[in-house]
Order: C-alpha cells, then sequence, then structure tokens
C-alpha cells in the first residue's frame, strides 16, 4: 500500500490549523459528543445455540496506538477478542446506517 500522506503540506500546517482539522474531522472519536457512545457495547458475542456461526479468524499485521493497545491489555486475557468485538460493532453500526439510508 502506498502511501498517501502530503508531508510537505502537513509540515507546513501550524498546530493550531492541525489540531482545528482533526477538531472539524467527523471521524475523529475525540469530536464526538458523549451521547454518540450512549449506546456502545463492549462484550464478547453470544455463545447461545441460535446465534450465527461466527466467520473464522484471519491473522493479519496491524499496528494501533500503543495506549489503545494497552487499555486492551489492562483487561487480562483475551484483549484481541475485546479489540475484534469493538471493531465488530463498530462494523454492524456502520453497515446499519448504511442500510437505513
Amino acid at each position: 500500500m502506498s502511501d498517501r500522506t502530503d508531508w510537505d503540506r502537513l509540515r507546513s500546517l501550524s498546530e493550531a490549523e492541525i489540531e482545528r482539522l482533526a477538531s472539524e474531522d467527523p471521524d475523529n472519536p475525540a469530536t464526538r459528543a458523549d451521547e454518540d457512545w450512549d449506546d456502545a457495547v463492549v462484550g464478547l458475542p453470544p455463545l447461545d445455540a441460535d446465534a450465527p456461526a461466527r466467520p473464522a479468524k484471519r491473522g493479519i499485521h496491524a499496528r494501533f496506538d500503543s495506549d489503545v493497545v494497552a487499555f486492551f491489555q489492562s483487561g487480562g486475557r483475551g484483549y484481541q477478542d475485546r479489540m475484534n468485538t469493538v471493531l465488530r460493532r463498530h462494523m454492524e453500526a456502520q453497515l446499519g446506517k448504511k442500510a437505513g439510508r
């Protein structure tokens, strides 16, 4: 995958400009209102017999911010499953938004 970052433009921005751009980014979780997280659920998918079969897991190499990894690891064993669950819930929410268009 090629790097699409315009490093020269980024280096030319002031810290205030970077902060302004970040605050206007709707995908920046730091700009989300607290009520946007009201329905957030962190947990493992159900294991009951009526639940659809889970997709097979696929090993990948991914890089995460160190504080994010530390947060999930602080919960003990199963931190990768918890990270997967958060990503799955986000995916399901996004797919639900697209279906509701």
